[in-house]
């Protein structure tokens, strides 16, 4: 008897204390939720979501849960840790060792020992673009799996890995495109996308955005990448695969680019390849790879790791809608993708997927095991990644034949980009110094705290990437034939894209310096006494947050027309009044702003500057191209209304000084989405009655601003004296895919003022300008056709006549677009259309050139503008 209550009580000790049982009694995400992830018709919100993943943090000490940010509209972002529990228990050591090992400061035998002590940590998010709705659906399960299977597997994956799973970087868009989904279940728009951007300002863009770190989300994130946790695998999981295919898994076409380590284009192939050996072993089809999909590009949260020696793993997976499709077996193409046959006869597509019924299931359990792979592997190859991580960093450290330093003078035509410039690589991990005496470099003096970005550190790849100039191969479809399109973007130099200085300095020197531990911020301004009024340097990109502040709190401001008592032409005059001294010191200390004083009134003309009235079209066709431009007036306190196509239709135009049309093609502004495919609230566009209503808008002297693509709208539609010259080139003649090229400046010109005389301007597949005359048939026929009167036009901006490209790649660039506008004033009856051939606001980095939209906003309230002159008004010397 006592031998069997003895064994009674050892197995109940035994059942209790089991990690099954323990299994057992964490609720399932199914059980908690009340449905599968990926259940047909079904999607979890983000509040549904973290309420289990709170639940598991509470249930498991396997699991734990932190908040690293709050999203652009205020919603919590999670991440989660899921590791053993003596693991968890020491995550500051973990955090400790990656952290040394990714800055690669220490000896070699030290890092060995580390590498062996250590975790891999691997980084799994979901859900960064939220209209790939399986992204956002599979994190619940894949961290209840790991935290409560037994399997030798999972067991040996929380020994060895940290697992870092972010369960979705844009919470605000999942509960878009969740309720959307649901609002329309059962409708012919039931998988339909939201009409609305599901970031808040940049939609899409928000896997564009991982080296300026302009949203709240990816400096949430980039934190923890590359300044807290160094996670030596970084794997970004999206939607959707080459149609009929399952999964895109790397490796990646070509090019790689040259900064990157050849162990990171390595460790990416191997994660990739375990990942097909698993779809293979587990006889999931559709597995493809080398397809679209590049090395080159920087700025994607699975590149942007590239950069800092991180394996970064990208893998799309097919069916983005809980509703379930059927694809007949009969129509299966005979090639997908980049034509690689469909007949398992494909290095890159041995298995391929032959149809039939497809569910969003399907692609919750395809990422599942995507993801399974990248933690087995991880833990597989754990000390590997940990050393190998610490070797390309001290590759990285120990190369000297290339840049020594990069030198960034404190002092330019805009300091504070400068200073933006310093921040944004501080924000990426970049090691800064500044310099605490004058000291000698290339030849040149340098000053007291001029900033030194020296070449001798890990994250050296991502330095050299954003300071130097890209040159993009030219990559042919086949020989002779087009260009292959870059996946992206070519080229995005920062210091061309900010107007800043930045010297590259290839031999070594010596300087007194200090690191820079926080990001960097001007010094306070000077505030001179005055008696009629100060002078502000129209030079800063920040002078316009001292506009807008001021002209809010009723101080009178003018722009000062041309040089006069030593003050630069386009300076801004504030004319003194009792408090206006006071409010300046608070600009001087916030901003870095300096305030000269104005002894009397400047004896020629000056521009009295108001507040523009502005109206920013945004259409029910999704733009991110808009998002961007209402992120830029946010930015910089611009009050706008945002106008909808019905808003065009019938709203009073003429309450506008200026309306602005971000790039988008002049079809969809005009038509939107069809009729049928939307709800009709969200179908047609502005139409012909929109295109009247902006029309009599400039007509009666409003101030029309189009961007890009949408330039080609306004001179369609308003019969402009103006051609696109690039409109209709074939891609073999004239070829510039996302890159940077050079256009200079009128000078003294209201909307130029504050401008350098040479910018680099966004240029992807945009637009270049010619003025034409209109000509009319007399009544004798065609022997009597004569010039028609057309309104003046006026070059502000024009691309260079020679050396046009600046960072990316072109072709026949100089024949195409050389010597060109790229930016017009045209008069248009009482008013004006201001037409950019570029977007100068193209994802929030090309600063250099904000200011002609500020400008042109400015502008739109001054009746004494001077008249549009009816010569191109910039004379280029090169």
């Amino acid at each position: 008897m006592k031998r069997l209550l003895h064994t009674l009580t050892y197995l109940c000790l035994f059942y209790f204390a089991s990690p099954y049982v323990m299994a057992q009694s964490i609720p399932s995400p199914e059980e908690s939720i009340g449905f599968q992830m990926g259940a047909d018709y079904k999607i979890a919100d983000y509040t549904q979501i973290t309420d289990y993943l709170k639940l598991l943090d509470e249930s498991s000490e396997r699991v734990m849960m932190k908040q690293i940010g709050s999203s652009v509209l205020g919603k919590p972002l999670y991440l989660m840790f899921i590791s053993s529990e003596e693991n968890l228990k020491q995550l500051d050591r973990w955090k400790e060792i990656s952290s040394k090992l990714a800055r690669a400061r220490i000896s070699e035998e030290e890092a060995q020992q580390l590498a062996q002590e250590g975790k891999a940590i691997v980084w799994i998010d979901g859900g960064i673009h939220s209209t790939e709705k399986a992204a956002t659906q599979f994190p619940p399960e894949l961290a209840y799996r790991v935290a409560t299977e037994e399997s030798p597997e999972m067991q040996k994956i929380r020994e060895n890995v940290i697992f870092l799973l972010m369960p979705n970087i844009n919470p605000d868009g999942l509960d878009i495109v969740a309720d959307w989904y649901r609002k329309n279940l059962g409708t012919p728009f039931e998988t339909t996308n939201p009409p609305v951007l599901y970031h808040y300002y940049v939609g899409h863009d928000d896997n564009r955005d991982w080296f300026m770190n302009t949203q709240p989300e990816t400096r949430a994130v980039t934190n923890i990448l590359f300044k807290e946790w160094y996670p030596q695998i970084v794997h970004n999981q999206h939607q959707s695969s080459p149609r009929w295919a399952r999964i895109f898994i790397p490796p990646f076409s070509k090019p790689v680019n040259p900064n990157i380590h050849p162990g990171v284009v390595h460790g990416v192939n191997m994660v990739g390849n375990e990942m097909a050996s698993r779809f293979a072993q587990l006889n999931m089809p559709g597995v493809v790879s080398d397809v679209t999909f590049t090395m080159w590009w920087n700025g994607g949260l699975r590149t942007a790791p590239y950069f800092h020696n991180q394996i970064g793993i990208l893998t799309e997976t097919a069916h983005t809608t809980p509703t379930p499709r059927f694809y007949p077996p009969d129509s299966l193409p005979k090639t997908i993708g980049n034509g690689i046959p469909t007949d398992g006869t494909a290095i890159n597509y041995p298995d391929p997927w032959k149809g039939g019924d497809s569910h969003f299931r399907d692609a919750v359990e395809y990422m599942l095991t995507a993801g399974m792979a990248t933690l087995s592997i991880g833990a597989d190859r754990k000390d590997k990644w940990l050393y190998n991580m610490y070797k390309m960093g001290r590759d990285a450290i120990e190369n000297q034949t290339d840049a020594f330093a990069y030198v960034v003078p404190a002092k330019q035509w805009d300091s504070g980009e400068a200073y933006n410039l310093i921040n944004v690589l501080m924000q990426g991990g970049i090691e800064v110094h500044q310099a605490t005496r004058d000291f000698e470099a290339a030849g040149r003096t340098f000053s007291k705290g001029d900033f030194i970005l020296y070449g001798a550190q890990a994250f050296r790849p991502f330095l050299k990437d954003l300071m130097e100039k890209q040159e993009y191969p030219d990559l042919r479809l086949y020989p002779g034939g087009p260009p292959k399109t870059p996946y992206d973007l070519a080229g995005w130099t920062l210091p061309m894209q900010m107007g800043v200085e930045a010297v590259k300095v290839t031999s070594s020197f010596e300087a007194k310096t200090r690191e820079l531990s926080s990001f960097v911020k001007l010094a306070e301004g000077n505030v001179e006494s005055s008696d009629y009024g100060f002078a502000l340097s129209h030079q800063e990109n920040a002078s316009t947050l001292a506009v807008n502040h001021l002209l809010e709190q009723g101080e009178q401001l003018y722009w000062l027309s041309e040089r006069a008592n030593g003050i630069e032409g386009g300076s801004i005059i504030i004319k003194k009044q009792e408090r206006t001294e006071e409010k300046l010191k608070l600009l001087a200390q916030g901003h870095g702003l300096s305030f000269k004083a104005i002894n009397s009134q400047p004896e020629i003309q000056m521009y009295p500057l108001q507040q523009p009235k502005i109206g920013l079209y945004k259409s029910w066709d999704a733009n991110m191209d808009e998002g961007w431009t209402r992120w830029l007036l946010d930015q910089y306190q611009f009050d706008y209304d945002t106008l909808h196509d019905k808003d065009v239709h019938e709203k009073d135009l003429s309450q506008y000084d200026a309306i602005i049309i971000p790039d988008q093609s002049p079809h969809e502004i005009l038509h939107g989405h069809a009729p049928n495919t939307m709800p009709e609230e969200y179908t047609g566009g502005i139409r012909l009655k929109g295109a009247l209503a902006l029309q009599k808008f400039v007509e009666e002297g409003g101030t029309l601003i189009t961007f890009d693509e949408a330039s080609d709208f306004a001179i369609q539609q308003f019969g402009l004296p103006v051609k696109n010259v690039t409109a209709g080139l074939s891609s073999k003649a004239f070829f510039i895919p996302g890159s940077l090229v050079k256009a200079v400046v009128a000078p003294h010109h209201p909307l130029t003022f504050g401008m350098q005389d040479t910018i680099a301007a966004s240029f992807s597949r945009s637009r270049a300008f010619e003025i034409v005359k209109h000509e009319r048939e007399g009544e004798g026929g065609k022997e009597n056709i004569e010039p028609a009167p057309a309104p003046p036009v006026e070059v502000l901006v024009r691309y260079a006549k020679k050396d046009i490209l600046m960072s990316g790649w072109a072709m026949g660039e100089e024949k195409a677009i050389g010597g060109k506008a790229a930016m017009l004033r045209v008069q248009h009856g009482q008013g004006d259309v201001v037409l950019f051939g570029f977007r100068p606001q193209f994802r929030g980095q090309p600063r250099g050139t904000y200011k002609l939209i500020f400008n042109a906003l400015y502008s739109s309230t001054i009746n004494s503008l001077p008249e549009v002159s009816p010569e191109p008004s910039i004379s280029e010397s090169e």
